[in-house]
């Protein structure tokens, strides 16, 4: 085992740091990062608060003894500060800008930091599930750690999905230790681990009613067991005070992460917006709760602010599922994408230890309901969340079906049977150990892009999921690749992480066309309305997702075009010449947008006019339309143009419809009746 387990753990680093290399900054790499970089340096939370800081400080610890030009702090609504600085500090301090380090350089040291959660999770999930279980349990739990595609994927990244899933185990096997043998330090551990989790993910926050109900359970049990040892017993105050005291040294941790200061930023900067406006869009409970926090200092500023942002984001993001783009997020994404992205074997793993469980070969114990009900939870939950954008944010699940797949096969291989039933069972699970890390080898080193076999493989997930599952920004190394090797010189990209990460900062000829991000901003660049290829469509720009419907995708014809290349699972590549009204109409209404903003009308209606010249009877730049001519005065027309909209409008999925159908009826209802 001196050698087995360490060569396991290896082996899953090694995995982990051949992908990364060949990664480019994934969607969120670059604003933690910088975020982690100004709260070491400047003690400055506010740049990112949608995250609390413990990764982002990890991963910028290697970045603090460099001599790096630091991009002035703006005062831009805080997301956007974050990510286009974070852009900076990383591919403006090169050679081409009188600096010494490239980008490259700079992302895989904050990478090597940050894979730090896997490896101590790696040796928590053997560990526990050993002294949960068995030594042969906590094996075969580490060879399908080791090669989860899923947790190497995100293993690595300066994002906090891995050191949540890390810090959430971590609090759970602390917390079975205590109830095992009770003491201070055990318990004093719990909470240290559990401060951990808080200031890893908002996520965390689960913690609480997984260690009520776990506690519940061992209540309960010790009850039922009335020969538990009198030093063992844990009665029901203790078990209240020891929550308590997991609670507040938690709760001191978070806060020492902060520097123990309430404000999110230093002295004479300030939120922008503050977090009174930004809870506003909340339900009146849920910021009445966040106000309340802040008004009594109960938790930091910056850490309130990320709970508020995590709504908000929940509330409003579109999703893609099994081909089709939803408004709002749906109760079955989770349940689908688990069966999507998880390997056969993990599947059969899991279902046979429900097997082993029904024959009672795996009885039914204490230590069965602390793995199996904190991925319970944490599922339950997030399907009744509508933040349906990868399998990331299902990350701790991966953990504890680990532990739970390697003690029913463990459970198998012991069960008392005759020895051919036996030996049978041994080679089914060798089979499917083998397997696992079979299908997982095969998807290297794409693994973020990772689908089973049943599905079609990895590269076939873009027709059934987007974003981090397929999609996350990773591939401009590999495209800029695949350009230099043919030879072109000029191109266009729809890229899905534009503005925040430009195709450019990997030397990508592209002309860059109108993504969703880059239109929400308003930064979409002027556009023909004929292509002439090669034209690159990113996975995620291709399904459209971001827009809400299929209707307001400006590439949603290229989904019935074949493509000529296909580059690291996730970006298309399209030959010849296409017209795309709506991407070459989208900067004109982007343009009517700004001049309305300055009160320049004459501009915006000849700007929302160019547009629906263009594209004549959709709905933006009907909309736009409309609404330039209100500002102008001429109702008539704007009429008009609105009910144009309206007819498009009723063609969109139907969660869609019901939105955009009350976006247009308030605009009608503005319009004057004479």
């Amino acid at each position: 085992m001196l050698i087995v387990v360490p060569a396991l753990i290896l082996i899953f680093w090694l995995q982990m740091l051949h992908a990364i290399r060949g990664e480019s900054l994934t969607w969120d790499e670059g604003d933690h990062i910088f975020s982690g970089y100004e709260s070491l340096k400047t003690h400055d939370f506010g740049l990112n608060p949608e995250h609390p800081p413990m990764v982002k400080m990890i991963g910028a610890l290697p970045l603090l003894s460099l001599e790096l030009r630091v991009p002035a702090v703006g005062h831009r609504f805080f997301k956007e500060e974050a990510y286009m600085d974070g852009r900076e500090l990383l591919f403006h301090n090169g050679p081409a800008d009188g600096g010494h380090y490239d980008a490259n350089t700079l992302i895989f040291r904050a990478r090597l930091f940050a894979s730090v959660f896997s490896l101590i999770a790696a040796v928590l999930v053997f560990l526990g599930t050993t002294e949960m279980f068995s030594l042969t349990a906590g094996l075969i739990a580490l060879v399908l750690f080791c090669f989860e595609p899923n947790l190497i994927a995100h293993g690595a990244f300066v994002t906090t999905d891995m050191a949540a899933s890390c810090t959430i185990f971590a609090t759970i096997y602390a917390f079975w230790r205590w109830v095992k043998v009770p003491s201070a330090a055990r318990l004093l551990t719990a909470g240290l681990v559990g401060g951990f989790a808080l200031a890893a993910k908002h996520s965390t926050i689960l913690l609480a009613p997984m260690l009520l109900l776990l506690a519940a359970v061992v209540l309960y049990d010790q009850r039922r067991k009335d020969h538990t040892p009198s030093p063992l017993r844990i009665t029901p105050a203790r078990m209240i005070t020891a929550l308590a005291v997991i609670t507040g040294v938690a709760v001191i941790v978070l806060w020492a992460f902060y520097g123990f200061r309430f404000s999110a930023r230093p002295a004479g900067l300030a939120l922008t917006p503050s977090l009174a406006d930004y809870i506003k869009p909340l339900a009146p409970r849920e910021a009445h709760g966040i106000l309340f926090l802040a008004h009594w200092h109960l938790l930091p500023e910056s850490y309130l602010y990320g709970l508020a942002d995590v709504r908000r984001v929940a509330n409003d993001m579109p999703s893609f599922l099994l081909g089709r783009v939803y408004a709002h997020g749906t109760w079955m994404y989770f349940p689908i994408v688990f069966l999507i992205k998880s390997t056969l074997p993990m599947l059969a793993l899991l279902a046979l230890t429900l097997f082993a469980i029904a024959r009672r070969w795996l009885r039914p114990s204490l230590e069965l309901a602390f793995v199996l009900i904190p991925p319970v939870v944490y599922m339950l939950v997030s399907m009744g969340s509508h933040l349906n954008i990868g399998a990331r944010h299902i990350l701790p699940v991966y953990l504890f079906c680990c532990v739970i797949a390697g003690a029913g096969a463990a459970a198998l291989l012991r069960a008392q049977q005759t020895r051919k039933s036996r030996e049978r069972w041994t080679l089914t699970v060798m089979a499917l150990l083998i397997f696992h890390v079979a299908t997982t080898l095969h998807a290297s080193p794409n693994y973020i892009s990772y689908a089973n076999e049943a599905w079609g493989g990895p590269t076939q997930t873009y027709r059934y999921l987007s974003d981090s599952n397929t999609d996350w920004a990773q591939q401009l190394i590999a495209v800029s690749a695949e350009l230099r090797a043919r030879g072109v010189q000029h191109c266009y990209i729809a890229y899905f992480a534009t503005p925040f990460i430009l195709p450019s900062d990997y030397g990508i000829p592209c002309d860059l066309i109108p993504t969703f991000d880059s239109h929400i901003v308003n930064a979409s660049k002027p556009t023909p309305s004929i292509f002439e290829g090669p034209i690159l469509i990113s996975a995620g720009d291709l399904n459209g997702f971001e827009f809400g419907s299929s209707v307001l995708n400006p590439y949603e014809s290229f989904r019935l075009i074949k493509s000529t290349e296909f580059i690291q699972n996730g970006v298309f590549w399209f030959e010849g010449t296409f017209t795309v009204p709506l991407a070459s109409a989208l900067p004109h209404v982007e343009l009517s947008t700004l001049a309305l903003e300055h009160h320049d009308i004459p501009q915006a209606v000849a700007e929302a006019q160019q547009a629906e010249q263009l594209a004549p009877g959709e709905v933006e730049p009907e909309l736009a339309l409309g609404d330039a001519l209100t500002a102008a005065g001429n109702a008539t027309e704007a009429r008009a143009a609105y009910t144009r909209a309206g007819e498009k409008i009723e063609t969109m999925e139907p969660d869609a419809r019901q939105t955009w159908r009350r976006n247009l009826a308030d605009k009608l209802a503005a319009l004057p009746t004479h």
